[in-house]
């Protein structure tokens, strides 16, 4: 499993400047209950490789709660460049390959700076709720489309009809509506665990 480089995402700096600042890169992946000795096996495979890549500040495995199976990979590179070097490295390449069967989910954040030190990621919260707000918004937009859009376009071919709704939904759903809604009820999705 290949995790995509997010190159100053976080940061907002100009793409074709590297930053000089630290970064620290989490990993989060949800680990199947039966692979876990596996999975830290491997986890720790690649953090010693990790370590002895040019740039690399430390690399560490943070092991789940007693309730968990989520295990964070985290590692800092001095800038931009020596994570770049790190991400595209075929060692790297080779341990995701190794690790794509134990894992049932991951999640990528990186910081850079000072605010590595003093930013924490957002906790997630339980996944039904976002599965429950995405079926609300597209119930919502399907609905719209059937009652406003559709009967005009009665005398379209069924693909061509069904191709644009995919259009219409993706789109909106994906530019629109979930970013709206995601800040709208941001505290229901992620509620506090203080």
């Amino acid at each position: 499993m290949s995790l995509p480089l997010r190159r100053r995402a976080r940061s907002g700096t100009d793409s074709s400047t590297p930053n000089a600042e630290p970064v620290t890169v989490t990993v989060a992946r949800v680990v199947r209950s039966d692979r876990r000795e596996a999975f830290e096996r491997e986890a720790s495979a690649i953090l010693r490789v990790a370590s002895g890549f040019p740039g690399n500040l430390g690399a560490t495995l943070l092991h789940p709660g007693p309730d968990s199976s989520e295990y964070h990979l985290v590692y800092r590179f001095s800038d931009d460049e020596s994570l770049a070097e790190w991400e595209g490295s075929a060692e790297r390449r080779h341990f995701l390959a190794r690790m794509s069967g134990l894992v049932e989910d991951e999640r990528y954040a990186r910081v850079t700076g000072l605010d590595s030190f003093f930013t924490r990621p957002a906790q997630p919260g339980p996944r039904w709720r976002l599965t429950l707000l995405t079926v609300a918004a597209v119930f919502t937009i399907t609905s719209l489309l059937q009652l406003f859009v559709m009967p005009h376009l009665a005398d379209w071919p069924p693909g061509l009809r069904l191709l644009l709704s995919a259009i219409v939904v993706v789109t909106a759903l994906g530019h629109v509506v979930m970013p709206a809604l995601t800040r709208l009820f941001a505290g229901w999705l992620r509620p506090s665990r203080d």
